[in-house]
């Protein structure tokens, strides 16, 4: 399955519209339009993202009559409060009391929607014994932890809300509370192994069917669990921008604007860190899911990488199904397994350096399906969105040839692909210039102490893409 793990595109809390969804890329991500199969996941973006998983879209057991869906009314607040007040206020003083409302009703939504994931999901499934009590803390992990939370933030919200429901100030109270999200760290961090194990349960015959139940459910609005189990993730990322429209209508004189720039830069740095620390951890969780047929497979680069710049579900020009991962330093291709009923990433072939790897894009009808190259020879389906990597290495020739869901996502794996290549170029072109420095300091003092060695001077080259 495949996905993208900060663009900040996909920041809308879920809403009521159904769609369809996508095929299984954390990157703490999404934040990417629906699109006809598995989209390439990207990290590094883990929190703008949600990570969506493949459903089956054939229910088990008794077939349930579709339910009338309970959606929410959204609320402004202008539409809320006294409309006599509206006409004694700016414009741009009213765009702001909306965003401080929408930053008040949001909370009051988290918080509504947090403890229906436990009423509805965790406690019924924990009292029928649908799941066990240690599986259902792996999957719903520090939730519970983030509901006091949040109500103390509303409850702050309230309280500085005037009778008229107007509020004077708002950046004081988000510079005390803020701090508290650092809290995000350890749930938007377990996210990627709390969706592996729900994946993996819903293939039990009553795991699905409750899923099912629920999701046909009036209370659900057609969100599925994991839309639930995503919301903290989905409005962690939305503070700044509520936080940037505040700023956008606070005049610089107003005495609430020192206080909203600082919450603007904590906020910031909250996001970044836990964005950081998300990827981090899911790269951790694949590099343990990777399995070596031979001991030669193991590279340095793989067991030093840090970052999983994006991963995903690929088909070679036979036709099978392959698992790419691209680490920050090189790129692997796997066959997805299953071991011990979890499902693990078995290595095909040799891994590639990304600093040799080359890559080509091809034209749709390029390929032959079952192995050569040829210009123009058919424009069906079935010869689309194909891209070529190439490694070259002494006498060892390896080449890939890719084809991808869409030409959206083809897109977005040779955008990875180069991304990746110019951050190797930059990290060896900084190393080269500090290694060209510190030989210039070791010259100058060779020169008063002969009994230095003379330094030597090293030449770095690097192998052009395909273009």
């Amino acid at each position: 399955t495949v996905f993208i793990l900060v663009c900040v595109c996909d920041l809308q809390e879920p809403s009521t519209k159904r769609v369809k969804p996508l095929s299984r890329v954390t990157s703490l991500a999404s934040l990417i339009p629906p699109v006809k199969a598995a989209p390439l996941k990207r990290i590094g973006q883990t929190l703008q993202r949600s990570i969506s998983f493949r459903s089956d879209c054939r229910p088990w057991g008794r077939q349930i009559a579709p339910a009338i869906t309970k959606r929410r009314d959204s609320k402004l607040w202008s539409e809320t409060f006294d409309l006599a007040l509206g006409h004694m206020l700016s414009s741009t003083e009213i765009k702001r009391q909306e965003a401080i409302f929408e930053l008040s009703q949001g909370e009051q939504d988290l918080i509504e929607d947090l403890k229906l994931a436990k009423k509805a999901y965790r406690d019924p499934m924990l009292k029928l014994s649908i799941m066990t009590e240690h599986e259902l803390n792996q999957i719903f992990f520090t939730l519970d932890s983030l509901i006091p939370l949040h109500e103390d933030l509303l409850s702050r919200l309230r309280e500085a809300r005037k009778p008229d429901g107007s509020t004077d100030h708002v950046g004081h109270i988000l510079v005390d509370w803020l701090p508290c999200l650092e809290t995000y760290n350890s749930y938007c961090s377990n996210q990627v192994a709390a969706k592996a194990l729900l994946d993996h349960k819903k293939q039990d015959h009553r795991v699905h069917d409750f899923l099912q139940r629920c999701l046909e459910s009036p209370f659900s609005r057609k969100l599925d669990l994991w839309s639930f189990l995503d919301i903290p993730r989905s409005r962690l990322v939305k503070y700044p921008l509520l936080l940037r429209e505040m700023l956008k209508h606070t005049p610089n004189d107003h005495p609430d604007r020192q206080h909203l720039d600082e919450a603007m830069n904590m906020i910031q740095s909250i996001v970044a860190d836990i964005n950081t620390q998300t990827g981090e951890s899911e790269c951790r969780y694949y590099k343990e899911r990777l399995l070596y047929l031979e001991s030669g497979q193991r590279d340095l680069l793989i067991d030093s990488s840090r970052i999983l710049s994006c991963h995903g579900e690929l088909k070679n020009n036979r036709r099978a199904k392959l698992h790419v991962f691209l680490f920050q330093d090189v790129l692997v291709v796997t066959r997805a397994v299953t071991q011990n009923e979890q499902l693990c990433y078995q290595l095909h072939r040799q891994p590639i350096p990304v600093r040799d790897l080359e890559w080509e894009d091809l034209q749709d009808g390029e390929v032959r399906l079952g192995g050569s190259i040829r210009g123009a020879f058919s424009h069906s389906e079935r010869t689309k969105n194909f891209f070529r990597v190439v490694f070259r290495s002494g006498g060892q020739l390896q080449t890939h040839c890719f084809q991808a869901s869409d030409a959206f996502n083809k897109q977005q794996w040779l955008n990875c692909i180069r991304q990746a290549k110019e951050a190797v170029w930059s990290a060896e072109s900084g190393a080269a210039q500090t290694r060209d420095r510190s030989m210039m300091h070791s010259t100058d003092a060779s020169s008063e102490c002969p009994q230095m060695l003379s330094p030597v001077t090293v030449c770095c080259c690097t192998s052009e893409p395909l273009q």
